[in-house]
């Protein structure tokens, strides 16, 4: 193939199905406009049946504000110890310190580049040995690979810390045949414009039990309490999702299967026609894992290697990024506690996301390829 355009590819645009306009033309008519009405009703709906195992969805304005209000619903507060996984983006351990609360980050082990079970216990040993026993675990489903569930959980049950389940990246992505989401204590969704999809900007939160649903949404909308006149015995957020952008989410999650089978294909182009090279390699599904590859990422050699492959995909027009640059490597959070064994560190600087929308095309994926092979003879 010649090169010929150099039309702009992103990293991971939204990509609409064609009936989002039509829930969206639902509220406009009925003029459900404010935050509550069918189309939040119906998506956490839809939401719910998708993920299944007894799961009761609460739509939120984002992802963010779910962790927020995971980590309040579990008794999170000023001067508690929150163990979160390292290498992720920065949304998952900022809501930590909304409350007053302390960070532990936990680096990450090779086989899903997610949060390490044996650091996780190290961790937890120290500090209940300190007589601090931390109050939760944000562990991450990164890129949309499913992590260590098993060994988390067991790990959670036998020192009684509850998991909040981050799987903004993972709609779509199961472990040992249970659906992300519904595999820790809470876990919560991210419908960012950049995710596998988008209601704009959104998130959920999901739980297996009504009454901790219904607390989130009562916290969401401001703490009402019942009663004629505006009355508040605790404090509240406004986190609830609008009804219009609910109807996008509606629309998306008739796609959603649709939208992993692509971003999956996109991994396997990636795979087929890069793997050859000596200088790229992969992240491969560990056994009973399922991941909805929201982002393909390939690791090289060295920092030197990934910067001469990311430069030269943006001079042809082409988004790429480097894997996040871990928590404890963070300038906002050089002061926080962390257990750290190299392994996030050596990603963030050898790792590179390729661009991976579901509305990728053939020649798309054959000219990232294409300038990859060029630059790597």
């Amino acid at each position: 193939m010649n090169i010929i355009t150099n039309e702009k590819i992103w990293l991971s645009s939204p990509h609409m199905g064609g009936t989002e306009q039509h829930y969206i033309n639902e509220a406009f008519d009925s003029n459900w406009i404010a935050p509550l009405g069918p189309n939040v009703q119906g998506f956490e709906k839809a939401i719910e049946d998708f993920v299944s195992n007894d799961i009761h969805a609460a739509c939120l304005s984002s992802g963010t504000g779910a962790i927020h209000l995971a980590l309040k619903l579990l008794g999170v507060g000023s001067g508690d110890e929150v163990l979160c996984q390292s290498f992720t983006f920065s949304a998952s351990a900022n809501p930590i310190t909304y409350l007053g609360a302390k960070p532990i980050f936990i680096d990450s082990e090779l086989d899903t580049w997610n949060i390490c079970p044996i650091l996780l216990e190290e961790a937890i040993i120290e500090k209940v040995n300190s007589g601090k026993r931390p109050k939760a675990i944000i562990a991450v489903h990164l890129y949309g690979m499913p992590y260590m569930a098993n060994e988390i959980m067991n790990i959670s049950k036998k020192y009684g810390i509850p998991v909040i389940e981050d799987s903004a990246e993972a709609l779509g992505s199961s472990y040992g045949g249970v659906k992300c989401g519904s595999l820790g204590d809470i876990g919560i969704l991210s419908f960012n414009g950049n995710k596998i999809i988008t209601t704009s900007g959104g998130g959920a939160l999901l739980t297996k039990d009504a009454k901790t649903k219904e607390k989130a949404i009562f916290l969401a909308t401001q703490a009402r309490d019942e009663a004629a006149h505006y009355q508040h015995s605790e404090i509240g957020y406004n986190y609830r999702m609008s009804n219009v952008l609910a109807g996008i989410g509606r629309g998306q999650m008739e796609v959603l299967e649709d939208r992993v089978a692509s971003r999956r294909a996109n991994f396997a182009y990636y795979k087929k026609h890069l793997l050859h090279l000596e200088a790229i390699d992969f992240l491969d599904e560990v056994e009973g894992s399922f991941s909805n590859r929201w982002l393909s990422c390939i690791l090289t050699p060295s920092f030197k290697v990934r910067e001469r492959i990311r430069i030269a995909l943006s001079e042809e027009n082409i988004e790429s990024r480097p894997l996040w640059k871990p928590m404890h490597l963070q300038p906002v959070f050089k002061k926080a506690a962390s257990f750290t064994n190299g392994v996030s560190q050596s990603l963030f600087e050898r790792g590179l996301c390729l661009p991976s929308g579901s509305n990728l095309s053939t020649d798309d994926l054959e000219r990232v390829c294409e300038i990859i092979i060029n630059e790597l003879k």
